[in-house]
């Protein structure tokens, strides 16, 4: 009879669990999410930057983020975040939001995630107070972006709330100097995955080009009462066909029922979420 080589013993016993030959498992790794406002929220964004000269600087800047989603292309989750949390981006540094552990490590190509209204599952954050998520609930709000707008002399303060909840899908951006879709999981390692904040984006002159510029002027020439403040309620009385040419062409591309700025700027909020930094999302209605 013939005798079974050592290495032949092996494979039998090994069989019983894995099979002799199998593929070996991919592991697992973690994915740990955090959002940044950058140096825009956290300090200001200067004159420099826009086209008019003005310069803003936050004083708050609350987002309600949560609804982190990690599926693979064939739409299997992994890992998922159903509440919220709530996080004053303009107090200093990268803010954790989340760590998911032990996922398979392989590409995870489909991650989303959602700014919605503060609600009953929302949790405190970095930099945002008790009082800042009371309010944020009372009032529906999302976004919460409050500060000062500054063109020599002249002073602005601004107050704005926005409650209109945005799905950021099919997320993608640069990860070791390359595009890299949703997240990618090694053996033992850990993605570390930004949601980064665009305050800027709030001043935009066009809601879907990528050449926008930043502005303020049309914004403050809507306090028609002359008290320092622009208030949402402002911006809606002031007809985009009513803008001064010499404050800019505010674009609207496809949104053709965008007609005031009160609509434009909570057109915008919509658009502060990216990934990575600068890269981008589908930005669309939660289902």
């Amino acid at each position: 009879m013939k005798r079974l080589s050592g290495m032949t013993h092996l494979c039998f016993a090994a069989a019983l669990l894995a099979g002799c030959g199998a593929e070996e498992p991919a592991g697992t790794g973690d994915v740990a999410i955090t959002t940044w406002g950058e140096g825009y929220i956290e300090e200001e964004i200067p004159a420099s930057d826009f086209e008019d000269g003005w310069s803003i600087k936050f004083s708050k800047f609350l987002v309600v983020l949560g609804g982190v989603r990690i599926a693979d292309d064939t739409g299997a989750i992994g890992a998922e975040l159903k509440t919220t949390k709530i996080v004053d981006h303009v107090a200093p540094g990268v803010k954790p939001l989340v760590t998911f552990e032990d996922l398979e490590a392989k590409p995870w190509t489909n991650v989303s995630f959602e700014v919605r209204p503060a609600g009953g599952d929302t949790e405190l954050g970095d930099g945002a107070t008790a009082a800042d998520l009371d309010a944020m609930k009372q009032s529906k709000y999302a976004i919460w972006a409050e500060g000062e707008a500054t063109q020599g002399a002249v002073k602005k303060t601004f107050r704005w709330g926005f409650g209109v909840p945005t799905a950021y899908t099919e997320c993608k951006g640069e990860k070791d100097g390359r595009e890299t879709v949703g997240v990618l999981i090694t053996n033992g390692g850990i993605d570390n995955v930004e949601l980064t904040i665009h305050g800027d984006h709030l001043f935009y002159d066009d809601l879907q080009s990528p050449n926008a510029k930043l502005r303020f002027n049309a914004l403050a020439s809507a306090d028609t009462d002359n008290d320092g403040e622009v208030t949402l309620a402002e911006l809606a009385a002031k007809k985009l066909v009513d803008i001064d040419p010499a404050d800019g062409a505010y674009g609207t591309g496809a949104a053709g029922d965008v007609n005031d700025l009160g609509a434009f700027v909570t057109d915008l909020s919509r658009t502060v979420g990216h990934f990575r930094g600068e890269g981008e999302c589908i930005a669309t209605d939660p289902k």
